[in-house]
């Protein structure tokens, strides 16, 4: 085996096509050799991981990984761990692609030896979490909850991150792998939707923006890929209100604001807001965190989802350190709009969102709108 690794290794670069090396591997792991495609790529990742990888093992790597986490089984499961965790490869980005992966491709019972291994932390905290989002009940499988409830889970950025779900999560829009690839739905459903008109006879309060560089970057968590990744533009600010502000003159708010994103409405753009469920505000987000913009994968699934949390937290006004719990409360007791506009701003490619959420008492009014391009 170690012959037949090495020769692939060496002769890798000069291939011209990458499917005879999937064969082989698809051939080994129908047998039953998971090992073999593992240490395979331990074997390419320690030869040509480092700076810019070829195409070739970029292609081989990502059809073995995905090779190993989408068949069913615990032994492809451990090698798939095995792989991931390896000091050839480790990566916390790979770590929460495979987790979505295992997430999606292998039941829960098989996916308990990877807590009894040495996977790294981050993949197996990533591995809860997609568990979590396709409504594993994990506290089912000992393994699983032994670990996730461990001393040691808290410190972990996922550890705020509830082991079940809320019910304002159950619309999150996940991937569907295979060995060949993923797709994804977009998550739009206009039905949910109460559309809100600009009035003419309505007065807005006198305002007063409010934004700190702190709140604004806690607004745009679920957006930072767009930013960091891609080509994306974000406008996150607050204002509060001298009066309290009527949910039907949001519209009329946002305009009176002075948003960048709505510069141009009335002259030739227009503006449509609608009332929507807090559900809906947390799917918009998710579905940016998770999948991403233009360019980038997104942080996928577990990752995807604190992010959603942390700008629905900081649009909803929810106080520094607050629990899932408060949050949800919190955010469940604000009115929430989408929006959006024709102008120029905007894009109008397939990255555009618009919210708005008027706080408990209604003199808070929070603005996130972003956009991106290819």
């Amino acid at each position: 085996m170690a012959d037949q690794i090495q020769k692939i290794v060496t002769e890798l670069p000069d291939l011209r096509n990458v499917k005879g090396v999937w064969a082989v591997a698809d051939d080994r792991v129908a047998r039953g050799d998971a090992a073999f495609a593992a240490d395979l790529g331990i074997a390419l990742a320690g030869t040509y991981g480092s700076g810019e990888p070829v195409w070739q093992y970029r292609n081989v790597f990502d059809h073995l990984l995905r090779l190993l986490t989408t068949t069913a089984g615990p032994g492809n499961v451990a090698q798939a761990a095995r792989l991931v965790s390896s000091a050839e490869v480790a990566d916390r980005k790979l770590d929460r692609y495979a987790a979505s992966l295992l997430a999606a491709c292998q039941e829960a019972e098989d996916l308990a030896v990877a807590f009894t291994d040495s996977a790294s932390e981050e993949l197996l905290a990533c591995l809860v979490h997609e568990l979590v989002l396709r409504r594993v009940v994990v506290e089912r499988t000992p393994e699983i909850v032994g670990w996730a409830t461990s001393r040691h889970r808290g410190q972990h950025p996922l550890g705020w991150l509830p082991l079940t779900l809320s019910e304002l999560e159950r619309s999150a829009d996940l991937p569907r792998h295979s060995v060949r690839g993923r797709g994804q739905s977009i998550p739009y459903d206009p039905s949910e939707s109460r559309e809100l008109a600009v009035l003419a006879d309505v007065d807005v309060p006198s305002w007063e923006e409010t934004t700190t560089e702190a709140t604004a970057a806690a607004m745009g968590k679920a957006v930072e890929g767009w930013i960091a990744d891609s080509n994306g533009r974000v406008e996150a600010r607050v204002f509060e209100l001298a009066d309290p502000l009527e949910a039907r003159s949001v519209p009329n708010a946002l305009l009176g604001v002075g948003l960048e994103c709505l510069h141009g409405v009335g002259d030739g753009a227009a503006l449509s807001v609608a009332v929507q469920p807090p559900a809906q505000a947390w799917r918009v987000l998710f579905a940016a965190a998770s999948t991403g913009g233009a360019y980038g994968s997104g942080s996928f699934g577990a990752y995807g989802r604190l992010a959603a949390w942390q700008s629905l937290a900081a649009l909803a006004g929810s106080p520094e350190g607050a629990t899932p719990d408060e949050v949800e409360a919190r955010v469940r007791g604000c009115v929430w709009h989408g929006f959006a506009a024709d102008t120029k701003w905007f894009e109008q490619v397939a990255w555009d969102i618009g919210l708005a959420a008027l706080a408990p008492g209604r003199r808070r009014l929070a603005v996130l709108a972003a956009t991106d391009t290819d």
